[in-house]
């Protein structure tokens, strides 16, 4: 479906003077349309406006950004990934008003999206609850480092021990796990399987 316009409205755009960062420049000579821009596939939101052809505001809501009313008919927000301060300037408080509240409303909503997608990475990243040690077929009998030592050295096999090219492959008997399972397992000489 990809980005869609939800809301809009008018208003003159300023951007802060990057030089003296106190000054208002204009970046349109009339009032232009503003709007909030949802994109589902990426459960983005932007505010965008064009003069003519020109992206004179391309601002993605972070959850992070505030937007101040400065005045009755006025109001900003900072965006730091545009490194610039945005102003506009509406023709009613009422105007004002209302891209203020969708405002908030939007940042809510990347907050909440940015941390729903947070938790699924986290997910995702997390390891199981279940450590391999833990996993054992019904018929062989998990066996840990401590109980397995080869040929009573006090060596202790290790995972990579157990590699297919290991040596320890051709000394384990005909009961012992498939390859499949022997990642798993320690194979070792003295213990039972």
């Amino acid at each position: 479906m990809g980005e869609q316009p939800i809301y809009s409205t008018r208003a003159h755009v300023f951007q802060i003077d990057p030089n003296t960062k106190k000054n208002w420049v204009p970046t349109s000579k009339h009032a232009v349309t503003v709007s909030y821009f949802y994109d589902s596939t990426r459960n983005v939101y932007r505010i965008i406006s064009l003069d003519g052809s020109k992206a004179i505001i391309n601002s993605t809501i972070t959850p992070n950004m505030s937007f101040t009313k400065t005045s009755q008919k006025f109001g900003q927000w900072a965006d730091s990934r545009a490194n610039t301060v945005y102003g506009l300037g509406f023709s009613s408080e009422h105007h004002l008003a209302k891209f203020a509240d969708k405002f908030a409303e939007y940042k809510e909503a990347a907050r909440l999206a940015k941390e729903k997608s947070l938790e699924k990475m986290e997910m995702a990243s997390s390891p199981s609850q279940e450590s391999p040690a833990d996993i054992h077929s019904p018929l062989t009998p998990p066996v840990t480092a401590d109980l397995c030592r080869v040929n009573g050295t006090g060596d202790d096999v290790t995972l990579s021990d157990a590699s297919p090219n290991s040596e320890l492959q051709s000394d384990l008997s005909p009961t012992t796990p498939s390859l499949a399972h022997r990642h798993v397992f320690k194979a070792c000489r003295v213990c039972s399987f």
